[in-house]
């Protein structure tokens, strides 16, 4: 399978804290499910951000889709190409209602209007999300905003998708919800969660982050997950297939 993103020996420190990355290392390749996990602070956010140039590293490499990628403008097509869901939704949802913030990625690649109307249903039906359409953004819960924003990149159609903590702060049912969505996605996946079960359920492979540098880590065997193909929908009440609605996550 061809390699999507390699990463060498990257450092990276915050002003006035210690390095989160020491000379991490990794290699994604097409079609996989790569896990990232570690402490609490110990950069795995900052990895993903440096994957897609929003971060630069002050040392290091950075190799994505077969180019060497160092300037802002390099990672133009990255951007295109790899969608990153960030752990609070807060930061990417800013329009007054769903469909506009799950359509301004399409318009914002060019998309024309009647094209990227098409592609919000396409996309808000494929995650169960439909009867969302109208509804005012920063009016949903923790858990709807979570399944909001990865509408909002999946709409930009990438190959790969970046997911930091995305099933942090939600409830059971809502949590299946995800995975459901997630296992039937045909996007390599980079995924940051602390939630083990989470892991085992999605990911092929599995990284721990610890002292900045990554290393392997023993998977489970991964479980199965739902037989069907696609999402079950959730009613404008937030609730999927009639299960109580997530609740308001905490703000990290």
């Amino acid at each position: 399978m061809p390699t999507l993103f390699e990463l060498s020996d990257i450092h990276f420190a915050y002003p006035g804290r210690p390095p989160a990355l020491a000379g991490a290392s990794l290699t994604v390749t097409a079609g996989e499910r790569l896990a990232l996990t570690g402490a609490n602070g110990a950069g795995k956010s900052t990895l993903l951000q440096i994957m897609v140039g929003l971060l630069t590293p002050s040392a290091g490499h950075v190799v994505a889709f077969d180019q060497p990628r160092r300037r802002e403008a390099d990672f133009h097509e990255v951007r295109r190409r790899a969608g990153l869901v960030f752990q609070d939704p807060d930061d990417q949802l800013f329009c007054p209602t769903v469909a506009e913030d799950v359509a301004f990625g399409p318009l914002n690649l060019g998309m024309d209007r009647a094209a990227a109307e098409h592609r919000v249903r396409e996309t808000l039906d494929q995650l169960g999300l439909s009867t969302f359409r109208d509804r005012i953004t920063h009016q949903l819960s923790g858990g709807e905003k979570r399944l909001v924003s990865l509408a909002a990149v999946l709409a930009m159609k990438p190959d790969v998708l970046l997911l930091d903590e995305p099933s942090n702060g939600l409830d059971e049912p809502t949590t299946e919800h995800l995975v459901t969505i997630l296992d039937n996605l045909p996007q390599t996946l980079i995924l940051v969660s602390h939630d083990p079960h989470f892991r085992t359920r999605l990911a092929t492979r599995t990284l721990t982050l610890t002292h900045g540098q990554l290393t392997p880590t023993p998977n489970r065997p991964r479980r199965g997950s739902h037989e069907q193909r696609g999402a079950a929908p959730l009613n404008p009440a937030g609730e999927a297939g009639g299960l109580p609605r997530p609740h308001h996550e905490s703000k990290p």
